[in-house]
């Protein structure tokens, strides 16, 4: 992943030691899109457990904002995030799918198509991973998680713990896999909902 920045600046672990202690930025700078935080606690809902996947061509963001996480399923097991957060976002040539359990099904949904991208406000993510081509405008690593603003409001972390925020970020050829999503508002242009069957049933990618 190459990332580049609008301005200078560029083992094993508990869970609980995660949140409060984040991966170094290098590991994590292009991570983006999707999710709900709120404190060291990433989703204010269970997860289902499952994750999925996330790709657009581009995502254009204003008010950027990442710290590490936890999420809950139903049982009350954790796991640990990338929170990231979004004020306003753009999203061209969306695609989000996930498979059945126990079946080869895989639902897919796209939006965002011939250059009319879908758009979110205070977009959250809860994320694994994140490949892509990032560029950052004024960039600021390692800033203490509970001091976070350029994000959503609730974009915030755990007092001491490592944060990361930047003015803007665009973000090019992106696939994420992702444990949950939220957004204040999501405008999905040109939605198509698709239900694919069979062992050849593809991902987005």
């Amino acid at each position: 992943m190459k990332v580049s920045q609008g301005s200078a600046v560029q083992g094993r672990t508990r869970w609980r030691r995660f949140a409060v202690a984040m991966v170094p930025a290098a590991a994590v700078a292009g991570a983006i899109v999707f999710g709900m935080a709120n404190g060291a606690i990433a989703a204010s809902f269970a997860v289902s457990g499952q994750t999925f996947k996330v790709s657009a061509s581009k995502l254009e963001g204003d008010g950027f904002a990442q710290y590490g996480g936890l999420v809950h399923d139903r049982t009350g097991a954790e796991s640990p995030v990338a929170v990231s957060g979004i004020r306003s976002a753009k999203l061209y040539d969306l695609c989000q799918s996930v498979k059945v359990p126990g079946a080869p099904i895989v639902l897919t949904i796209n939006a965002g198509g011939d250059g009319d991208p879908a758009t979110a406000s205070n977009l959250m993510i809860d994320m694994n991973s994140l490949e892509g081509d990032a560029t950052f405008t004024n960039i600021e690593i390692g800033r203490d998680a509970s001091t976070l603003d350029a994000g959503p409001a609730s974009a915030k972390g755990q007092a001491g713990a490592f944060g990361q925020q930047a003015d803007s970020v665009v973000i090019t050829d992106l696939k994420q896999v992702a444990r949950s999503t939220s957004a204040g508002t999501f405008a999905l242009t040109g939605l198509k909902l698709n239900l694919n069957v069979g062992p050849n049933a593809k991902e987005c990618f």
